[in-house]
């Protein structure tokens, strides 16, 4: 594709209509600046070029234009001293100096025309690229936006979880005071057990002792009985 038949496409394109279909907006906008920017500086180039023709052509036209009238004054000249033949010859060159100067006129023209239109198509493209610049800049502010909005609900939710978190350590460290304060009420209560059982280890041997002498005095009194 031509320089300027690229140009015309990036002129007639709809900005918004392509960034609605990309998948990537932000890269894609890079790119078609890339591109226009490129083609600004390749038209620019080419616009040098034909200015220095125009100049080399313009300098060319007057160089003939100026033999032009040497050759028709050569003529009069030749008329002057009666040489018609000689005047007729030199009208002869004055005509083909003439007409070469005539085409050389209209590429002038051409040329004129061409670098007017070009102009008008490099102020379409410097404005579209303008645009578009502007759209990378909204885009940009967007992106920006969209970040901060979600670095703001990640940091509220993580907020909202730190604070559950704490309400549960809280009411663990509730329930570790809860269950200390049972188990400190079994303090020193397995020395007391102790001593419970050993208690009634000796109230049974007391017993037993007991039972004994109640047994041996059951005893004695039977065989008291007995005697005569």
């Amino acid at each position: 594709m031509g320089i300027f038949s690229r140009m015309t496409d990036i002129i007639n394109s709809n900005l918004s209509a392509l960034l609605d279909r990309a998948e990537d907006p932000k890269k894609m906008i890079r790119l078609i600046i890339q591109e226009m920017e490129e083609t600004l500086v390749e038209v620019r180039s080419s616009s040098a070029r034909i200015i220095a023709d125009k100049k080399t052509a313009q300098r060319k036209l007057e160089k003939l234009q100026g033999y032009a009238q040497e050759w028709e004054d050569k003529a009069a000249l030749a008329l002057e001293k009666d040489r018609e033949d000689l005047a007729r010859a030199a009208l002869q060159e004055q005509a083909n100096l003439s007409e070469e100067a005539l085409h050389m006129s209209a590429e002038l023209e051409a040329a004129n025309a061409h670098l007017a239109h070009l102009g008008e198509e490099v102020s379409q493209l410097q404005a579209k690229l303008n645009d578009a610049k502007a759209k990378q800049k909204v885009l940009m502010v967007r992106e920006k936006t969209v970040h901060s909005r979600i670095h703001v609900k990640q940091q509220t939710q993580r907020n909202a979880l730190d604070k559950a978190f704490a309400k549960f350590e809280l009411y663990e460290r509730r329930m570790d005071n809860l269950e200390g304060q049972l188990e400190s009420m079994d303090i020193g209560q397995e020395g007391d057990l102790a001593s419970q059982i050993d208690a009634l280890q000796e109230d049974e041997r007391i017993s037993d002792a007991l039972a004994k002498l109640k047994a041996k005095r059951q005893t004695a009194s039977l065989v008291n009985s007995e005697k005569p």
